[in-house]
């Protein structure tokens, strides 16, 4: 477990939120699968809420904007100066969805798509640091990037994050890690995924840690989730891929113990 009180170091997916169609319904899913307890985002976040473990904040969701959007977990990227790093994006050939804009006093935000396809946000802290919370049951612990055009995606998000990447492929499991620049830590990874459907945009995808794997895969079975990899063994720990009911994707991975790869602070 590690608890998070300053801000994020830049380059590090740092915060996820999903943005559903049935608030209520999604609040009952995550409540009964991983324990988390809601609170409202603060005066002015509409609907937006947060989802505590342990009293502090693991992850947002809210109601969604434009309910022709997909229902999806967006993962944030920490930026120093989220207005800067905007500008990167578009230099290195990706776009801005939604351009800076402050959120209250909880910090300033940008939504954007990489070179390749895959949505990601980017958040300066302000009050709000993002996660506070990691590496522990029912918290994020890691973050990464599939995509079918590994080059170039490892390409944009070194320009724009400055961060370096370590091969971690083996046996035709084509995959970065990739480090941030201020420490070298490792902080996210980069998947050449070349089995993902037609039609599935390259995206980024958020695991959420579990004490037992098998145990939380089931429960979000009966709670009318859907598996789409089956439980099995990694070099990260045992692992499943889950669709939630409103069509969502998101990992669960073995909770990371001292020393394994998990999200850095």
């Amino acid at each position: 477990m590690s608890t998070k009180i300053s801000s994020w170091p830049a380059a590090t997916p740092m915060w996820v939120d999903l943005g559903v169609d049935d608030l209520p319904a999604a609040k009952s899913f995550y409540a009964d699968l991983f324990g988390w307890e809601f609170v409202s985002g603060g005066e002015g976040s509409g609907e937006y809420l947060l989802a505590h473990v342990g009293g502090r904040a693991v992850a947002g969701v809210g109601p969604k904007q434009d309910p022709r959007t997909p229902t999806v977990w967006t993962t944030f990227l920490a930026s120093d100066d989220v207005d800067a790093t905007s500008k990167k994006v578009v230099a290195a050939g990706g776009q801005l969805i939604a351009p800076p804009f402050d959120v209250m006093d909880s910090g300033r935000m940008a939504l954007a798509m990489d070179n390749v396809g895959a949505v990601f946000g980017l958040w300066q802290a302000g009050t709000h640091i993002g996660a506070e919370r990691v590496n522990e049951h029912g918290a994020l612990c890691w973050n990464e990037l599939h995509t079918r055009d590994y080059a170039a995606a490892r390409s944009f998000y070194s320009e724009v994050f400055d961060v370096s990447y370590q091969d971690a492929s083996s046996d035709g499991f084509i995959y970065s890690i990739f480090k941030r620049p201020l420490d070298g830590r490792d902080v996210g990874g980069v998947h050449h995924d070349s089995d993902m459907p037609d039609g599935v945009p390259n995206h980024w995808l958020a695991w959420f840690a579990s004490n037992d794997v098998d145990a939380t895969a089931a429960r979000a079975q009966d709670l009318e989730a859907t598996l789409l990899a089956p439980i099995m063994d990694s070099s990260f720990g045992r692992m499943a891929i889950v669709q939630g009911p409103q069509g969502e994707t998101f990992g669960i991975v073995a909770t990371p113990s001292t020393g394994d790869q998990a999200v850095s602070d």
